[in-house]
């Protein structure tokens, strides 16, 4: 287990997931998964993104991708060693290997994931000291907001399923 610790406060982690939140709100208006991600370095937003993967049709169009690419673009190094990377939803197996492999030093997530969620619900890799880098991960922060988003996008989507259907009936 790795012994790193948050030196962020906790007014810090909720505006900054805040921010994460604006960008699954993006995701949201163009019918995508709300998923949202900023990435942070001395306190400063370097990257943002949000989840495009039906507007793309890429499965690796993870808001977390595209934060991380936004974040050493701007800084222009590939490395993100003081950077904290927050997340509205637990990051899958592919995020969590781009965190790795960008040196994010502390990942916080808003809601966890239970059928992909490789930040501690599944597994942990962040935390793995097996690979060569490990990130402190911090889970919850605004859980109830980041989850409510999914809930709520996932609940219009059945609905508008089953309305689609019942038209196709009649």
């Amino acid at each position: 287990m790795n012994e790193k610790t948050s030196h962020l406060t906790q007014e810090a982690k909720k505006q900054f997931m805040l921010e994460a939140i604006k960008e699954a709100k993006k995701a949201e208006t163009l019918n995508e998964v709300p998923i949202g991600a900023v990435v942070v370095i001395d306190g400063e937003i370097v990257g943002r993104g949000h989840n495009l993967r039906e507007d793309s049709l890429d499965a690796t169009a993870h808001a977390e991708m595209f934060a991380i690419k936004e974040a050493c673009k701007n800084i222009q190094n590939w490395r993100l060693e003081r950077a904290q990377l927050f997340v509205t939803l637990e990051p899958c197996p592919m995020c969590s290997g781009a965190m790795l492999l960008s040196r994010v030093e502390e990942v916080y997530y808003g809601a966890k994931d239970p059928k992909g969620g490789t930040a501690g619900t599944l597994m942990n890799l962040l935390d793995d000291d097996r690979f060569n880098h490990v990130a402190y991960v911090e889970s919850g922060i605004l859980e109830e907001e980041c989850g409510m988003l999914l809930t709520t996008f996932f609940r219009k989507l059945r609905e508008k399923k089953k309305l689609l259907k019942k038209q196709k009936k009649d």
